[in-house]
């Protein structure tokens, strides 16, 4: 299926997925008013992270080495943003009665708080991160942000190994 695909060419790619999704957020956020919670927010730091990662990949076009490196920064910042999604979709689902009150604002508790404590708040979540207020084929942003997570890191493992397994 992606025989033609060169890593190089996979970083492009996989680079404007990364911007084209952060582009999403932001008109959902300033088109359509859907303010974003602080895991809607850690999703993107993880999808912009991505995005340099692959930019950087494209840009430099290492040998084989520079390219698994690349493909694992790239994989890990998809697997903490799988896992904030994940989070994310488990407190979208829990019943309304264990959902967790909601929390400041990120940015008061930026201003406000020790980091390690916005850490843990953001990481815990809040009652704004249980609501669902978009959807799309029946699954939520969060759920859809987990299946770009997993597939572009696959992707992005299987074109990288299946050259360097080539030489």
């Amino acid at each position: 299926m992606l025989n033609w695909m060169t890593p190089r060419i996979w970083h492009f790619f996989a680079f404007l997925c990364c911007v084209l999704l952060v582009s999403f957020a932001m008109y959902n956020q300033y088109m359509v008013y859907l303010s974003p919670c602080p895991l809607c927010v850690l999703q993107r730091v993880a999808f912009i992270s991505m995005g340099v990662v692959a930019l950087l990949a494209f840009i430099h076009n290492p040998g084989r080495t520079g390219q698994l490196v690349y493909a694992w920064m790239f994989t890990l910042g998809a697997v903490f943003g799988a896992l904030v999604a994940g989070r994310h979709v488990w407190l979208q689902n829990l019943p309304p009665e264990l959902v967790p009150e909601c929390s400041p604002g990120l940015n008061y508790m930026l201003e406000n708080w020790p980091v390690a404590e916005v850490v843990k708040t953001v990481l815990y979540g809040s009652g704004d991160c249980a609501e669902v207020l978009w959807t799309f084929l029946g699954m939520s942003m969060p759920m859809w942000t987990f299946v770009w997570f997993v597939g572009l890191s696959l992707v992005t493992l299987r074109v990288v190994y299946r050259r360097t397994a080539r030489g």
